[in-house]
């Protein structure tokens, strides 16, 4: 950890101090708003990120408002393009900053400037869309208000942003990368990384801890004690309400968030409304949002804020501190969670999972379960207008390579596919895949304009882990759930869904399931069996659980090219993703000068063989032979 001044410092009892301070009594600590100081590890990373800040500097606007937000690559070799999540960019398509999607990347010392109105209010964010840069810190939040908030929020006393970020001590982007593919070894040895409870590998991604608004506390695996790194403090005052809207900027975990001491009312999710709902805990997957109410109405003091990550050998807990005023400063946090007991389990919000394993003590509510406040017209079945796509997220016969939609891995363009749609070099055949087999090309599904789109989302496959998938463009109904064969009792997995059926012969945890259809034929045409038609929930992104399926509608009425993927950094750039090509032929123009990039593919050896290469036919009038060149720089002078 570095200050800008007082150069390396080191964390005690909650403060920081300079790197040469051995007696806290009589030093002053350094301004830990002033460092980025991660879990406090005393070892220098690299980090990415916007204007000096981890996360980076939030961005707030009223609905309605036109953002102009100029983006400058200062790093000294890689390239950078921002995604701005949740925002759907009707009629400006080539602001979603999906590198070689909607735009070709930021080059080092090249500016770009996102030009885009925002129509709904909410809780959304921004991070960078290039390799794993998320994971280094480019990203923070993008907050929407009503000019009148609603009546239901016109007494909440303050509004708090909390992001989630999983945090690795060693890795910069392309280091991480390599190895989430390959695997992490010490003396020959691999280091078992993720391992999810139920015994399965989540990912090959080695995290060391959690942050919480960029700061965090390292927890030994051997000791079990921690760094005394300081934790971010949230001030509240008792007896008023307070919103606090939680971000989950990881690059791999999903975190189970609560407040010690308190209940929590959610109101939010993606951005969306919902009927409120009092739960003791929520899981919040990568790229979700959930907003949620809290009443200061404990006993005045500090309480933990924590998200439990889903791992069964290290859950590397996130935490911040829920300070009372007028609670003693120097107190240490010794509260506890929420006792719950079979009687009255406590009610878990957004499970990847149906039950919880030998704990009756939790009872899990599926997000399909929540209620939109706002009166919605889903789009509907018609026929000659209706498109459905099975989509299944998975990584078959492996463990965890490669990364597949359908089986097919993802290859990323090497144009901006929505600027430069013809120069797409590696589509893939209509026919999809053969049998149990992957492969890899541009993954592309053409939605014809206006058309109802039913999307099933599957995970099915050996591995035994959920996938949380994201939607550019749009807010998807997420209209039901279905979960995979569970004990009851136990929580035990069983088998997979039998909703869905995958052709071929293989085994269940070898199945590539890559034409699926529904087992019953009369689901067909819109027809499945127990959706929600009436108030279902508005997301961006979902969580699917193993062995099970999500069924989402869209309305076709955003032409632009958006990504499908996961919001796992190395599941997605190991290829589960997929490209909707919507209502192409209703695009906008590309904006005038916008960049353009693509392979170079050599000039014509026969003219390195004659030596004519050189040889250039200037093809404007004004300036034929009226070139200048002054030390091997030439420009056109028209006045000669």
């Amino acid at each position: 950890m570095f200050h800008e001044t007082e150069k390396a410092v080191y964390a005690k009892n909650g403060s920081l101090y300079r790197y040469d301070v051995t007696d806290i009594n009589l030093a002053r600590p350094v301004n830990s708003g002033e460092v980025i100081a991660g879990d406090g590890w005393e070892k220098q990373r690299m980090v990415v990120v916007a204007n000096g800040t981890l996360p980076g500097p939030p961005i707030v606007a009223y609905k309605g408002q036109v953002l102009v937000i100029h983006v400058k690559n200062s790093l000294p070799s890689d390239t950078v393009s921002v995604h701005w999540y949740g925002i759907e960019q009707r009629g400006t398509p080539y602001m979603d900053g999906a590198s070689f999607i909607t735009q070709c990347p930021i080059n080092p010392g090249q500016t770009f400037t996102y030009t885009f109105r925002v129509d709904e209010s909410g809780t959304f964010w921004y991070h960078s869309s290039a390799g794993a840069q998320r994971g280094k810190g480019l990203y923070g939040a993008l907050i929407v208000l009503d000019r009148e908030p609603p009546a239901n929020l016109d007494k909440v006393d303050g509004d708090f942003v909390l992001q989630i970020q999983d945090w690795n001590h060693d890795y910069d982007a392309e280091q991480g990368y390599m190895l989430s593919k390959d695997g992490v070894y010490e003396n020959r040895s691999q280091i078992l990384t993720t391992r999810l409870p139920r015994g399965r590998n989540n990912s090959l991604w080695n995290a060391h801890s959690s942050l919480i608004n960029g700061n965090g506390r390292y927890y030994d695996p051997q000791t079990g004690k921690h760094n005394e790194a300081p934790l971010r403090d949230f001030k509240v005052q008792e007896g008023k309400s307070y919103r606090f809207r939680v971000i989950n900027a990881a690059s791999v975990y999903s975190y189970r968030v609560s407040v010690d001491g308190h209940n929590i009312t959610i109101i939010a999710s993606d951005g969306k409304m919902v009927v409120p709902v009092e739960v003791e805990s929520f899981w919040v997957h990568p790229g979700e949002r959930f907003d949620f109410l809290l009443e200061a109405t404990a006993r005045r003091g500090k309480y933990m804020i924590r998200g439990v990550a889903e791992d069964a050998i290290n859950p590397i807990p996130a935490e911040a501190v829920l300070h009372y005023f007028g609670a003693r400063p120097n107190v240490d946090i010794n509260s506890e969670r929420s006792q719950c007991n079979e009687t009255e389990p406590c009610t878990v919000l957004n499970c990847p999972f149906q039950f919880y394993l030998n704990n009756p003590k939790l009872r899990c509510l599926a997000i399909e379960e929540l209620v939109s406040d706002v009166s919605n017209v889903i789009p509907e079945y018609q026929e000659s207008h209706f498109q459905e796509f099975f989509l299944n997220f998975a990584i078959p016969g492996a463990e965890t390579y490669p990364a597949t939609v359908n089986n097919v891995q993802f290859l990323q363009p090497t144009v901006s596919a929505l600027s430069q749609p013809n120069e797409i070099v590696k589509p893939c055949s209509k026919s999809g895949c053969k049998g149990n087999e992957t492969c890899t090309c541009t993954n592309i599904l053409d939605v014809i304009h206006n058309n109802t789109v039913q999307f099933v989302f599957m995970n099915m496959g050996k591995r035994q882990t959920s996938h949380t998938i994201s939607m550019h463009g749009h807010s998807f109904y997420v209209l039901k759930m279905g979960f995979a064969n569970y004990n009851e009792t136990t929580g035990e997995y069983i088998s997979q869904n039998e909703d869905i059926k995958c052709e071929g012969n293989a085994t269940e945890d070898e199945a590539f399931c890559n034409k699926p259809s529904w087992t019953n034929p009369e689901w067909r045409n819109g027809n499945v069996s127990g959706l929600n038609l009436v108030d279902p929930p508005q997301k961006d992104t979902v969580v699917v659980p193993y062995g099970g399926y999500v069924v989402l509608r869209i309305k076709a009425d955003n032409p632009g090219f958006w990504m499908i993927k996961s919001n796992s950094l190395p599941e997605s750039l190991n290829g589960m993703a997929v490209l909707m090509n919507e209502s192409f032929s209703y695009l906008p123009d590309v904006p005038k000068n916008f960049p353009t990039c693509r392979n170079f593919e050599g000039i014509d050896p026969a003219c390195v063989t004659s030596g004519d290469c050189h040889r250039h036919t200037w093809n404007n009038d004004n300036c034929l032979h009226k070139w200048e060149c002054i030390n091997g720089i030439c420009h056109c002078n028209s006045s000669t």
